[in-house]
């Protein structure tokens, strides 16, 4: 009598596996999608290649100056022999380890947060850099105290300048924000009223028209005597006009929380305030991480505007460089820098935001 026996598992044809399989599924599922991957890859090819060989292959990278370049290719030379202007400005160089100390220290903050380190030390670096980082970056950049030279705001510039007015703007229109966002929804009708008006105000004005009145017009309307720093006016008028879109950032995550919540806050017989930063705070500003993100990455580009009023951020470092006749050729080179710098701090910033909701996350999904 025949005897049967079982062969081995045959593996997957070739086409339903590994890199065939991907490629079948993803991009040539149909023949449209197929047609669509063809035209998109044509359309990478000749754009990517092209600009990997002038930004790569053919760049020159060090050199004594613009005859160093290549005209077929970038000149990162530009960059190179212009960094400590583009970073500090006018900031003198024999200080410049002072912003470079408030530098880490400002990494010594952030960086941690993206780390998979205890909340005890995520949560204590937090607090340091709202509060304490602050303070150490306004001692040591302007100086003027512990025996420290002061260094007027005139003379800062460059990425710390950049840094300087979305870190201070982003600190103070948040708080803010919540507030505005509280009085708004306040049963109070003056309150609700103050609220409502100042929020559509600076929403409905230009940020661009702010710094101008801040900058130009403002000190026409001081008392003989009175003056405020030019950088002053312009965080307060960033800080203005930014907490109101914040406002209403939060104002959505108040409105989304249910009823039955403020009821049992009211229940368990907690006070307005506590009610507030115990229960219903907590939850709104969770539902509202991505708008309050987007808002922040909003103010950290909105900085180049203070360009206009005479103060050389980062943007403003690299144009002024730009009009000296020995780098009139490396135009795409010192704005591609600029937008790098500016890609990486708000695709940190964006990273930051996913992986806060991923933490918070409750559950509420359906």
């Amino acid at each position: 009598m025949a005897t049967h026996q079982a062969l081995p598992d045959q593996p997957p044809p070739v086409s339903q596996r590994g890199l065939l399989r991907w490629l079948r599924e993803n991009l040539f599922s149909t023949w449209y999608n197929s047609v669509l991957t063809v035209v998109i890859g044509y359309w990478l090819i000749t754009t990517f290649v092209p600009l990997i060989n002038w930004a790569f292959i053919q760049a020159v990278f060090t050199g004594d100056g613009a005859d160093a370049c290549n005209p077929d290719g970038a000149c990162w030379v530009f960059v190179g022999q212009r960094l400590g202007f583009f970073i500090y400005g006018f900031y003198p160089a024999e200080f410049r380890w002072r912003p470079n100390l408030v530098f880490v220290l400002f990494a010594i903050s952030v960086v941690p947060q993206f780390l998979p380190l205890s909340t005890t030390i995520r949560k204590w670096l937090a607090i340091f850099g709202i509060t304490g980082l602050p303070l150490a970056a306004y001692f040591l950049i302007a100086g003027g105290h512990f025996g420290l030279e002061s260094v007027p705001t005139s003379r800062w510039g460059g990425l710390m300048l950049t840094l300087i007015l979305a870190y201070v703007g982003i600190l103070a229109a948040l708080p803010i924000g919540i507030l505005l966002a509280l009085g708004r929804r306040s049963e109070m009708p003056v309150i609700r009223g103050i609220c409502v008006v100042f929020i559509e105000f600076w929403r409905a004005v230009p940020l661009i028209t702010i710094l101008f009145m801040a900058s130009v017009m403002l000190p026409l309307f001081l008392p003989d005597g009175v003056t405020f720093d030019k950088l002053l006016r312009a965080l307060v008028g960033i800080t203005l006009f930014q907490s109101a879109y914040m406002a209403e950032v939060v104002r959505g995550g108040l409105q989304a929380i249910p009823r039955g919540q403020y009821e049992a806050a009211e229940a368990l017989g907690l006070g307005y305030w506590r009610r507030m930063r115990l229960i219903i705070l907590p939850q709104a500003l969770k539902i509202v991480i991505p708008g309050i993100a987007n808002t922040v990455i909003s103010l950290f580009k909105d900085t180049t505007l203070v360009l206009i009023i005479g103060l050389f951020d980062l943007l403003g470092a690299v144009k002024s460089t730009l009009s000296d006749p020995a780098w009139s050729s490396v135009m795409a080179e010192g704005y591609l820098f600029v937008a790098f710098c500016f890609w990486v701090f708000c695709f940190g910033m964006s990273r930051y935001s996913h992986r806060l909701e991923k933490q918070l996350e409750t559950g509420h999904r359906n």
